[in-house]
């Protein structure tokens, strides 16, 4: 079969920078649908008319994938507000902000913890991969027509790869979380 809107298509795939660092590694097949909210355009656009067993490669740009990188996504918080066990690479829902931090802070991003000093946290709104632009190798495993409900939800039930922009800024039409 080959790969057309409203199917499902099970992909691994390696993930790396426009350096070639390997970035992520998908190495058991996992099920997405095209034309859902499952993957970002430019991949699906990459797929289309390919059948199983195929190997496709496709660049991504920062503005096709996770957005640019917002400075105004970055928030010091003080220290005080967070737990004593506070680690480098926790995150945050933005909805579950310690009380007192930044009340400007987007409620519906995911906060990463970048820095801990003695009096202070930087927490960063963005995703890791924003700015960064992106060479993804996909190796397509299996096409089948999507059901009635996968398509009535617009996803394969992976939930993995899209998500919705920050309100009110600016950003890619789709970036994951």
């Amino acid at each position: 079969m080959e790969i057309k809107q409203q199917c499902v298509v099970a992909l691994t795939w390696t993930l790396k920078d426009s350096l070639g660092e390997e970035l992520d590694v998908l190495d058991v097949p996992v099920e997405f649908l095209l034309g859902g909210d499952d993957l970002f355009e430019v991949i699906e656009t990459a797929l289309r008319g390919h059948t199983v067993g195929a190997t496709v490669n496709v660049a991504i740009e920062p503005e096709q994938g996770f957005g640019e990188f917002n400075d105004q996504l970055i928030f010091l918080e003080k220290r005080e507000l967070f737990p004593r066990e506070l680690e480098e690479g926790l995150t945050f829902d933005g909805t579950a902000l310690p009380a007192g931090c930044t009340p400007e802070a987007p409620k519906d991003a995911l906060y990463t913890v970048t820095d801990i000093y003695p009096e202070h946290v930087v927490l960063d709104g963005n995703h890791p991969l924003a700015g960064i632009a992106l060479r993804l190798t996909l190796h397509v495993h299996r096409v089948r027509e999507a059901t009635e409900e996968e398509i009535g939800s617009g996803s394969a039930g992976t939930g993995f790869f899209r998500v919705t922009p920050i309100a009110g800024l600016p950003s890619s039409k789709d970036q994951l979380h």
